[in-house]
């Protein structure tokens, strides 16, 4: 029996290492392997080159890929001419295919490629401050080789799943998820530039094709040329003044904001949230229905996680919305006082009306003021022609609405979609390109990379009205407790409650 039990022992003490390392073990371990922390943070930027082969039908061509700190990243793939490439410009992801043409990254997808570049220029060092989760998912086989394998899960939600040699500790696979796909690299031959091991042999799956890579060149910190990650120019087709589409947009909005006070619609907001294995749960979802009074939306809660209100709760919503109309009136009673008194007072002095300022004006637009826009291009999105930019801060503005000066503390970066015809934005997609604070980081600070999407579509082929929303902040409140919100709302049922809100349609512009 002590015989028995001595080798059950040996046994646990053999197996029960491999499948209990933690997830900082098994990448510190690979760090070592690859040839140490200094080395591999002392590479800024990476280039490779080679021959690729696609192995369904053995046509051979070249393969380049790039990426520079802190997220620039491309590569292309070209069979005879027939070229396929993809970038990450730091604003906005592309792809360009023969099937679809050049297109802007949106959506999930858009999401998924970004965690990619992010992780082909900093793995996994970066983890901690971004918010990520790094789990151990135990063992598995690649190619006859016991892997330990870890799961990178970004703050967005997005799983690259990595596979290192249980022996060596050097990487053998990644998987990265692409929209609907799952891009799959591993890797062999590994030899040492600059201290540092890279593969020379790669085996890339997407989809249902498998393609051979054989690398013949790999460089480290060498110059690479800004335009490698930005849209390539593939239509001569003469762009609308910027300036003037702007304006119509803004124009537009405002319309918009004056007609939505007509309608009323449905709000739906589900909270998620990572649990301890990275995985991206829905936290609870509320169902509002949105009307206006005076000029101010009023929000009553009429479902909780898809299911109607209990009495108590019901009772507590209808009084919340008789305080926000009491609020209202209030304000508005408020409002026209001092109007009146500034009226009074300007007829007493002889001076001229002023023009009435709203004080809650802004729009998408104002976001936009204080911005340099960049890579102008057109695109197709959701089956309409559309403008495409990318944007930055600029250097130097004077924003004259509250919306603008705080789009440009926040230091956004995007993209956005303006549909050319109907002269309103489609589809917009910003983050904070730098950590924020208030009161000097004392009351809170924003994390970069804290984003938000948001897309509108014409609605009873009339007006373009919101249809989704997506957020997803990282923060720090009072210095020690962390925040992470990351919701999604989808607008939808709008319906006019006002009579008379038929004489308030939107005048479409005349189609060329």
């Amino acid at each position: 029996m002590k015989r028995l039990t001595l080798v059950a022992v040996t046994i646990l003490c053999f197996f029960i290492p491999s499948f209990a390392q933690s997830p900082d073990k098994i990448l510190k371990q690979a760090v070592k392997a690859l040839g140490g922390e200094k080395n591999l943070k002392r590479i800024t930027s990476w280039q490779a080159s080679g021959k690729i082969t696609r192995q369904s039908d053995n046509a051979t061509g070249n393969y380049q890929v790039f990426a520079s700190k802190p997220d620039l990243y491309a590569a292309t793939v070209d069979f005879g001419g027939f070229e396929t490439s993809e970038g990450y410009n730091s604003k906005s992801g592309w792809r360009r295919d023969s099937r679809e043409g050049l297109r802007t990254l949106t959506g999930q997808e858009g999401t998924d490629f970004r965690a990619e570049a992010v992780h082909r220029n900093t793995r996994w060092f970066n983890a901690k401050q971004e918010k990520s989760k790094l789990t151990a998912e135990g063992q598995a086989t690649i190619n006859g080789k016991p892997a330990n394998v870890v799961i990178l899960t970004t703050v967005k939600g997005v799983k690259i799943k990595m596979y290192f040699d249980a022996a060596s500790s050097l990487p053998l696979k990644e998987e990265f998820p692409a929209g609907n796909l799952i891009k799959a690299y591993e890797y062999s031959d590994f030899r040492t530039v600059d201290g540092v091991l890279e593969p020379f042999a790669l085996a890339l799956t997407l989809g249902e094709e498998t393609y051979s890579i054989k690398l013949d060149q790999f460089t480290h910190n060498q110059p690479i040329d800004r335009a490698r990650f930005d849209f390539p120019k593939v239509s001569n087709e003469p762009l609308p003044d910027v300036k003037a589409l702007l304006e119509a947009v803004k124009k537009n909005q405002a319309e918009i904001d004056r007609i939505l006070e007509n309608y009323g619609y449905t709000r739906i907001t589900t909270e998620r949230t990572l649990d301890d294995k990275g995985k991206l749960q829905d936290k609870e979802t509320s169902t509002h229905e949105i009307s206006f009074y005076r000029g101010r939306r009023l929000h009553k809660l009429i479902e909780k996680n898809g299911k109607p209100l209990t009495p108590e709760v019901e009772k507590k919503a209808l009084k919340q919305i008789e305080e926000a109309i009491k609020r209202i009136d209030k304000r508005e009673e408020e409002k026209a006082k001092k109007k009146a008194q500034a009226e009074a007072k300007r007829k007493k002095n002889g001076e001229d009306d002023e023009e009435e300022q709203d004080d809650d004006a802004g729009s998408i637009t104002d976001i936009l003021q204080c911005s340099n826009l960049l890579n102008p291009r057109r695109e197709m999105f959701r089956k309409r022609d559309m403008i495409v930019f990318d944007f930055e801060p600029a250097a130097t503005c004077n924003p004259k609405t509250d919306t603008g000066k705080m789009a440009q503390k926040l230091k956004l970066i995007g993209a956005f979609w303006i549909d050319p015809v109907d002269k309103q934005i489609a589809r917009l997609e910003m983050r904070l390109g730098d950590s924020f604070k208030i009161g000097g980081g004392m009351l809170a600070s924003i994390k970069s990379g804290s984003a938000m999407a948001f897309e509108q579509e014409r609605v009873n082929n009339e007006i373009w009205l919101p249809t989704y929303q997506e957020i997803n902040i990282a923060a720090k409140i009072f210095l020690f407790k962390g925040l992470n919100a990351n919701a999604v709302t989808r607008f939808r049922d709008y319906k006019k409650f006002n009579v008379e809100a038929e004489k308030e349609k939107l005048k479409l512009p005349v189609k060329p």
